[in-house]
């Protein structure tokens, strides 16, 4: 199992800014693909942003050219920028590590706040 540490989270304005970070117990070249998912009260947990050993990113169409995922592979680090924050995008943040044929890891999630 990889161990995955989020940090970042916290109570924002509208508008405002956060950067999550997730820290990864190996290195994230042998991770098939990292991503970012949260899960607001009530509903289902559902992916944010994804990103490959090679770098291909993707995006649900409710954060695209809003949030950037990137990938720091010296520190095993994997990266959520989210500018403009809207209040429905208050939920716990998760980091997911996919290994294919290892299995999937979780994070312990980070709770992202939008409010006035």
């Amino acid at each position: 199992q990889v161990q995955l540490v989020e940090s970042g989270g916290g109570l924002v304005q509208p508008g405002g800014s956060l950067r999550l970070s997730c820290a990864a117990s190996v290195s994230i070249f042998s991770i098939y693909a990292m991503g970012w998912y949260r899960q607001a009260p009530g509903k289902q947990r559902e992916l944010v942003a994804t990103i490959t050993s090679d770098g291909r990113t993707n995006y649900a169409d409710s954060v695209k050219g809003r949030f950037t995922i990137s990938s720091d592979n010296a520190k095993n680090t994997v990266y959520l920028q989210m500018n403009s924050l809207k209040p429905e995008d208050t939920a716990v943040y998760y980091c997911n590590a996919d290994r294919l044929r290892l299995g999937t890891s979780w994070g312990q999630g980070t709770q992202v706040t939008v409010s006035s």
